[in-house]
């Protein structure tokens, strides 16, 4: 209990993808960082506001917010911890999850891509979800509109697996359109955060978000993507932990496809036409 405690004090007082604190924490564990924060031991100036908030924090209220908005804290001590979250730079020190924790273990497919498709997007998107779900995959995407919920559709369609990757607090209704299929989500697979309740989505949360997406993942499909997309970082971040991007081709004058084409010209990512083609690249890997 003291371990969850300390790891509930530095989950709400430390933002998510920080590669110091990461490193204090995988070296020394939770209880050794918090004590030492908590008595001076780090720069009180540098690391102002994380030591303010700790001394400020009890661990039972944190965990009770977690419960009212029916999160369950997962933490690395648990047996149903996504392994692969360890391989990143600054795991995170624990996430909220709503649904069902074990479909974590599941083998999945990360699908990306812009939040305004063509119809041809979302249809790839959509067939390419099913097409792994009936190979008994899950589908990981960020919850966005556009690709992200075309993916999760397409999974749900399909009566498979879909996991949400939450760049805000699972009482946070962003995007508000997608409540409903929040909803699907959770019970046919999960909502997932590393941010605390009533935290709000920022721009920057977004790209730690994507972090999240690429570890989780087997591998990565970008389906539709801008020359400059965050769709892009999350490929970036899968290649960085060796795991496959693949990239699905389109028109070669669609500014929704240039991202695709950029990824493929740079040898960045794998070129897919078909589910049979992705699921064979994959499975050899």
């Amino acid at each position: 209990m003291k371990t969850m405690h300390a790891r509930a004090q530095l989950f709400s007082a430390i933002e998510g993808g920080s590669p110091f604190w990461a490193r204090e924490i995988v070296e020394n564990g939770v209880n050794y960082v918090l004590e030492r924060a908590l008595r001076g031991g780090y720069d009180e100036i540098k690391h102002e506001k994380v030591i303010t908030r700790l001394r400020n924090s009890d661990p039972q209220s944190i965990l009770a917010v977690i419960d009212k908005s029916l999160g369950s804290f997962l933490t690395p001590e648990d047996a149903q911890w996504p392994q692969p979250l360890n391989d990143l730079l600054a795991p995170p020190i624990a996430l909220i999850v709503h649904g069902n924790n074990s479909v974590l273990q599941i083998p999945s497919l990360a699908i990306v891509g812009t939040r305004n498709p063509t119809s041809y997007g979302v249809r790839i998107a959509e067939e390419f979800a099913a097409g792994f779900v009936d190979r008994e995959w899950a589908i990981i995407s960020g919850g966005a509109y556009g690709i992200d919920a075309a993916a999760h559709r397409g999974a749900l369609m399909a009566e498979g697996i879909t996991i949400a990757v939450l760049a805000c607090g699972l009482d946070i209704n962003y995007p508000a359109g997608h409540q409903r299929l929040f909803a699907e989500i959770a019970v046919h697979g999960a909502l997932i955060t590393e941010v605390m309740p009533g935290t709000s989505a920022i721009p920057a949360r977004f790209l730690t978000r994507n972090r999240l997406i690429a570890a989780l993942s087997k591998s990565t499909l970008v389906v539709e993507a801008a020359f400059r997309s965050g769709s892009l970082r999350t490929a970036r971040d899968a290649a960085e932990l060796l795991r496959p991007v693949m990239a699905i081709p389109g028109p070669i004058n669609s500014p929704t496809s240039e991202g695709c084409h950029r990824l493929i010209g740079e040898r960045a990512a794998e070129i897919v036409t078909s589910v049979a083609d992705a699921f064979e690249f994959v499975s050899f890997r």
